[in-house]
């Protein structure tokens, strides 16, 4: 019998293509394992999403930021077998249940999982359940199947009666029982269907999994999916839908709230119009009140793999107004927030750096946004706000905006070209505080206020669980060194670099200077690790895409790293 599930009709190139062009849905998590359907996420509700990810790298993340940053989840790509082909959107191509793709085997999974446990992370995997794949070939795992035919799982009696591509999202029946991007779409209102789909996602449950996000759940009808759901060995594991709103069309994210979280698409799209076309004080209500379904079952998030190469939402490309989009997603008090962690990209279908493997953050084009020190920082600053209403909002009718968290937490972001410099009111306790977002101290008076000056594109964040600088944030890439920080615009093609005197720097050798991340442009910023006490020398220089040189003007810069902990270097480009 027919089913229904419905795609993002209008979003993004990537998904146009043909027979290759998988397109299926954004990657995103949102909360934490609640006990059933809609239940509160938990204390610590974000995730990080590292996307295309290998499983053996998500584990060495799990105990080296994500466990100490406090995030309550990790999001995988998905484990299941899949066509070959080195796009990102094989992997959204499944071609059996065995736990044999790219980013690694059952042995390499279940190591994740029980790492990730032990560093206090939860683990939810990105599930495809609504079609196969739209070819014929051998698999990642070393199955053979064709189009409607996947021995041993299925065969063209389990696929839904039309053969077409979905061409009419304002049709229920187009929607949810025709093919996405002619994918072979499953039958899900069958019993053997719903039966398989239990399995592999009992199968996951059984090697320790949380918690799953259903890839184009919209393309499934929701009483398909909860029966589904009600098979599981564990029904109230957490259950986070991609269901991506769309105006006038036939299905709507709202019907899938009675199974769980739905991921809140126009929160994305609306950040995105606010930062770059609007101003930030028009945040004020954001959420519910915007017409946004209710906040303890969305999930909500800046961007992901899917609409940051639509360009339907602000990306890593965006600089300053990408990360701090990101800081006002952590500090609000709507939805259970993903953060994405991918890599670098010009070819929208181009797939992960060394296959997955993630050597090192910053290095091979992984951007790895959960540990930029401006996101990972929130993150404690969400878990210790929770609950708490907004307070004392503050804005200057443009895009300098300020609010409170109760008595809890404190956040002021300037979205603007210049400084800021003001008194700002809390109702935060007096005493000394650590700025998460700079890691300099900032003191409260009894009367709650404090003083300071926000840089251009910058934002200070203030809580109770972080009353000092040290040993209280999540500790940056590097434990003891230098923070590289500089104001250096640039055009297209080039990037900041720094160089200096020390090995670690390149020893003035501009071909082994480092790139810093231009995630807070203009300002250009990168941790290096040096031994405790050194003495250095360095300066600033720009490359273009041809490897042409400009060194900044002036003498040698100096510093000196501390005996215990790192300089923070604030530096402005020489002319």
């Amino acid at each position: 019998m027919p089913r229904t599930r419905v795609r993002r009709r209008t979003q993004a190139p990537h998904r146009r293509a043909a027979l290759a062009v998988l397109a299926v849905a954004a990657a995103t998590l949102v909360a934490p394992a609640a006990p059933a359907t809609a239940a509160a996420p938990g204390e610590r509700d974000v995730t990080a999403v590292l996307f295309e990810w290998k499983f053996d790298s998500v584990a060495a993340a799990c105990t080296d930021s994500l466990g100490p940053a406090g995030y309550g989840f990790v999001q995988v790509s998905p484990p299941q077998e899949h066509i070959q082909g080195p796009q990102w959107w094989t992997s959204y191509q499944p071609v059996s249940y065995k736990i044999a793709g790219r980013l690694g085997d059952r042995t390499a999974f279940k190591r994740m999982v029980d790492t990730c446990h032990a560093a206090g992370v939860k683990v939810v995997a990105d599930s495809v359940i609504n079609h196969m794949a739209a070819a014929d070939g051998t698999g990642t795992g070393g199955s053979s199947y064709t189009k409607y035919g996947y021995p041993g799982i299925y065969s063209g009696s389990d696929m839904d009666d039309c053969r077409a591509t979905i061409s009419n999202y304002q049709d229920r029946g187009n929607v949810q029982n025709c093919e996405l991007v002619q994918l072979a779409d499953l039958d899900t209102g069958e019993a053997y269907v719903r039966g398989r789909i239990a399995g592999y996602l009992n199968d996951l449950l059984s090697l320790g999994v949380d918690g799953f996000r259903i890839d184009a759940a919209k393309h499934m009808p929701a009483a398909d999916l909860a029966d589904i759901k009600s098979r599981l060995t564990n029904p109230g594991a957490y259950w986070k839908q991609e269901a991506i709103f769309g105006a006038g069309e036939a299905v709507g994210p709202a019907e899938y709230l009675g199974n769980g979280d739905v991921q809140e698409f126009r929160y994305a799209r609306d950040l995105k119009r606010v930062f770059q076309n609007e101003n930030l004080a028009y945040l004020k209500n954001f959420g519910e009140a915007w017409g946004y379904m209710p906040g303890g079952q969305s999930g909500v998030f800046v961007d992901n793999h899917d609409t940051e190469r639509g360009g339907d939402t602000l990306s890593y490309k965006n600089g300053s107004a990408y990360t701090l989009a990101n800081v006002f997603m952590l500090a609000w008090p709507y939805g259970s927030p993903d953060v994405h962690s991918g890599y670098e990209w010009t070819d929208k279908d181009a797939g992960p750096p060394n296959g997955g493997a993630v050597s090192a953050c910053y290095t091979d084009g992984w951007k790895c946004q959960h540990a930029w020190r401006e996101v990972s920082s929130m993150v404690a600053f969400r878990n210790a706000a929770r609950g708490q209403a907004v307070t004392h909002w503050w804005d200057n009718g443009g895009d300098q905006i300020a609010f409170g968290r109760g008595s809890k937490a404190y956040v002021a972001i300037n979205h603007e070209g210049a400084a800021l410099t003001r008194t700002f009111q809390t109702s935060l306790p007096a005493g000394d505080y650590c700025d998460v977002q700079s890691g300099r101290a900032v003191t409260v008076g009894g009367s709650g206020q404090f003083t300071a000056t926000l840089g251009a594109g910058t934002a200070v964040a203030l809580h109770v669980n972080a009353r000092t600088c040290s040993g209280t944030t999540p500790p940056p890439a590097a434990s003891a060194g230098a923070s590289f920080a500089v104001n250096a615009t640039t055009v297209p093609g080039q990037s900041v670099y720094v160089t200096g005197d020390r090995a670690e720097l390149g020893n003035w050798n501009t071909g082994g200077a480092l790139r810093l991340d231009p995630a807070a442009y203009p300002v250009w910023k990168l941790d290096v690790q040096l031994p405790p006490g050194t003495a250095l020398a360095y300066k600033y220089v720009r490359k273009d895409a041809a490897g042409n040189v400009t060194w900044e003007s002036g003498a040698n810069r100096t510093a000196t790293v501390p005996a215990t902990g790192k300089v923070v270097l604030n530096d402005t480009w020489r002319g």
